[in-house]
């Protein structure tokens, strides 16, 4: 992990600390086996973590550019906050301050990426609803006494039906995640057999991310985004996949047909 600002002192709980739930468990979250010294404490998803892991995953986290602390283990998607992360990692002030500055840039990175120019007034407009592509530009709407909305993608004046995920009716308005979906040759797997018509590319089926497979071992892939692990044939979750077909064989709804829609990542802040 990039950086010098996680406590080089090893962090340990109090026991007497009666404001943790301490638990006789492995340290869920020491992914590199680390060992460490400190008593296991269970966080509000129910996995077990030590202080010193706590922050390593959170600072792995915000190394990649998130910043949203998600559980890092297999199909749990909880959200902890910043202040039980700040709580049950024992961050030290330094740690806050780095966790916060980071936080920010990331945060203002995030706004930049959701905000255009509107092609009306060339002022910048943050869209809310990614699902979307139709985007109001209020300034615009206000000036011209009437809804004046533009496409997200192509930057002209919205055109055809209210919403629409794909594309708007503007000459040349496309998308080039769909067009990849479209145009990616099929996969030839090398441990499935009698596989046929399936893209070597798909959509995440949870939020939307583009995965590219290996050919190689099962035809499950996690998503790094995500972290829900799906079944690249059916598209299905791995745990309903499982239920009918092994991870080796083709399954018992075949392979779905190629994507010609992007989904789009619903998260519950409180799940």
């Amino acid at each position: 992990m990039g950086g010098n600002n996680v406590s080089k002192i090893e962090k340990v709980y109090n026991l007497k600390d009666t404001t943790f739930k301490f638990v006789d468990r492995e340290d869920e979250l020491d992914f590199f086996y680390e060992g460490f010294d400190s008593p296991r404490a269970e966080m509000s998803c129910g996995h077990a973590v030590t202080p010193m892991s706590l922050t390593n995953w959170c600072r792995e986290l915000l190394d990649e550019g998130k910043n949203r602390f998600v559980c890092g283990m297999t199909g749990c998607n909880k959200e902890w906050s910043y202040e039980e992360v700040c709580k049950m990692a024992l961050l030290t002030p330094e740690e806050k301050k780095y966790f916060e500055t980071t936080m920010k840039i990331i945060a203002d990175r995030e706004r930049l990426k959701n905000t255009k120019l509107c092609p009306g007034c060339k002022q910048g407009v943050t869209r809310t609803d990614e699902s979307n592509l139709r985007t109001r530009c209020h300034d615009c709407t206000n000036k011209k006494g009437r809804g004046f909305d533009f496409c997200w993608q192509c930057l002209h004046e919205w055109k055809g039906p209210p919403s629409r995920s794909d594309h708007c009716e503007n000459d040349g308005c496309f998308s080039e995640a769909l067009k990849t979906l479209r145009d990616c040759p099929d996969i030839v797997f090398e441990s499935i057999r009698n596989v046929a018509g399936c893209p070597c590319i798909r959509a995440c089926p949870t939020c939307g991310s583009l995965l590219q497979h290996s050919s190689q071992n099962c035809k499950n892939v996690v998503c790094p985004r995500c972290k829900v692990k799906f079944c690249f044939l059916c598209l299905k979750i791995t745990a309903e996949c499982s239920r009918l077909s092994h991870s080796y064989i083709t399954c018992v709804s075949g392979v779905a047909p190629r994507q010609t829609s992007i989904p789009v990542w619903h998260q519950n802040p409180s799940s």
